[in-house]
């Protein structure tokens, strides 16, 4: 069995300990750092898959830390980040998605969700070019943007746009279908995700960050258009 690193930082001891033990029976090595500094410390050493970041914590909190993380200028800004968050409090886990986390979990959880989460955030990050879809070449093309399936990267003339693991494998679903208005289902749907419920308004959130991303007018999109009442479509024709 092929073992993946997690790193964890979360300042409850003995949640992490139990964390640890029971990922590890699925074949997860998870590294543990008790605070923020820590984590970022560890993060160069550990060359995670994936970080499971507490979002309240001594020193530096979760928000900080993954704002540090999306900030560096190597390939660890792109490690997808799974943020623990206070149970009901959702302007925490939206103040999370907008600095680049790329999936939530609230506090307390079940170690079986966390599981589920954690293997269909790596699933989405292993399986880029989502369901159903003809990848004659890796590299889709609409005017000035381009979208690298294999390296996944997302440029805009020569500049790079910063996405987490969740919102590229969200371009890459909406771009493949470009064209056609899909429903915020359909495209969770289409990235084999289902962690995020029907009705939650996190998907806008994402949809917002890629936005900034590679539209020269966020404000006033042009490669993603809102259908009122309905969702979003890819626009076919961009320049």
């Amino acid at each position: 069995m092929t073992t993946s690193r997690l790193l964890m930082i979360e300042d409850d001891a003995r949640l992490a300990q139990m964390v640890q033990a029971y990922l590890a029976q699925s074949g997860f090595e998870v590294t543990h750092a008790a605070d923020g500094e820590a984590g970022l410390a560890q993060l160069p050493l550990v060359q995670p898959e994936l970080v499971i970041l507490d979002l309240m914590m001594p020193g530096i909190d979760g928000l900080e830390v993954c704002r540090r993380i999306r900030a560096l200028n190597n390939e660890q800004a792109r490690v997808p980040v799974l943020m623990l968050t206070a149970k009901g409090d959702p302007m925490d886990r939206i103040i999370g998605l907008e600095l680049g986390a790329d999936d939530y979990l609230p506090k307390p959880f079940e170690p079986r969700e966390l599981l589920a989460r954690v293997r269909a955030v790596l699933r989405r990050r292993a399986d880029a070019g989502g369901a159903g879809a003809a990848r004659s070449t890796p590299v889709l093309r609409f005017g000035s943007l381009e979208i690298d399936r294999d390296a996944r990267t997302v440029t805009v003339g020569e500049q790079v746009a910063e996405l987490t693991s969740y919102q590229f494998d969200l371009l890459v679903a909406m771009a493949e279908r470009a064209g056609r208005v899909l429903t915020r289902d359909q495209i969770m749907e289409a990235v084999r995700g289902r962690e995020l419920e029907a009705f939650d308004r996190s998907i806008d959130v994402h949809i917002g960050r890629i936005r900034s991303a590679i539209e020269v007018d966020s404000k006033n999109p042009k490669r993603i258009l809102t259908v009122r009442g309905v969702g979003y479509v890819f626009a076919k024709q961009q320049d």
